[in-house]
């Protein structure tokens, strides 16, 4: 029905109807699936994102080598305390993104949106900016329709690999999902959510993709919850009347072009990067022994 972003949002504006409309009727083309099998599936995901999202607030989740053990506990800790600089609502993103890090980190069970190194960076937006704005279970799924609607345009046209692409085709696809998501979730217009998604790809264009001791842990905690708030400010810049002057479907292409030209040293080999600092070197030789 669509297979690219331009299509996506033409045939929104000609039916004049919401951007998840257009992905869930092309989903049950694809499925062959009724719209309540369709949601349902997307309720059972959502749960997880939840799960991942709360499960290390509280209590820390055991991590190789304990690289981020027990920083999301931290910082929920600071944004309950209400003397933050951003405020309650981004540090409750931050949080809820380092959550679901943690939790994969620890071998826990997550929702890969798109992928596990950036499960943190959908659910964290979508939870917190449907809590914040008192959206129904219904609409938040709705947000998470439109969400991978652009998730599979981007894998469609780019990919998602950090091994491939980068942590832009990572945590910056995820940011352009959840910036969709977060316009449509706030009242926004469709093009208002695709001009989000393109911004919030130009905001991470280039971002290497350089694991400490190859583990998914720093900085890809740290990414989920920096491109979190990348998706929120996108979506406030969408909203508030800014215009991405290279389309969606030309950033993409940009994404996957810079994706290919990036030595593979900053592509999830722990080659480049803060990988190859002295530090990251010395944390991964006390892990595994100078075995890397």
């Amino acid at each position: 029905m669509y297979s690219n972003s331009a299509e996506l949002l033409a045939a929104s504006r000609e039916r004049q109807v919401p951007l998840w409309q257009v992905v869930l009727e092309n989903e049950q083309h694809l499925t062959g699936m009724e719209e309540e099998q369709v949601f349902q599936l997307l309720d059972q995901r959502y749960a997880v994102m939840e799960a991942a999202a709360a499960k290390a607030l509280e209590q820390p989740c055991h991590t190789a080598g304990s690289l981020i053990e027990g920083i999301t506990r931290d910082q929920y800790v600071y944004a309950q305390a209400g003397k933050t600089l951003c405020g309650p609502l981004i540090n409750r993103i931050m949080a809820r993104a380092l959550s679901c890090s943690e939790v994969n980190a620890s071998m826990g069970r997550i929702c890969a949106a798109p992928t596990a190194g950036s499960c943190g960076i959908v659910p964290a937006v979508l939870i917190s900016v449907s809590e914040a704005l008192g959206c129904t279970r219904r609409q938040t799924l709705e947000g998470l329709m439109t969400a991978s609607g652009i998730g599979a345009v981007i894998t469609k046209h780019a990919t998602v690999s950090g091994a491939e692409g980068g942590c832009q085709a990572e945590c910056g696809t995820a940011a352009a999902m959840a910036a969709a998501a977060a316009v449509q979730l706030a009242g926004g217009t469709p093009d208002m959510s695709i001009h989000a998604a393109a911004l919030a790809l130009m905001n991470v264009m280039g971002l290497a993709c350089d694991p400490v001791a190859g583990l998914v842990q720093v900085p890809c905690a740290q990414r989920n919850a920096s491109q979190a708030v990348n998706a929120l400010l996108s979506a406030d810049l969408a909203m508030g009347g800014m215009v991405s002057i290279i389309p969606l479907d030309e950033m993409i292409d940009a994404m996957a072009r810079v994706g290919r030209m990036l030595p593979r040293q900053l592509r999830e080999t722990a080659m480049g990067g803060i990988a190859a600092t002295p530090s990251g070197k010395a944390i991964s030789n006390k892990i595994f022994g100078g075995s890397m």
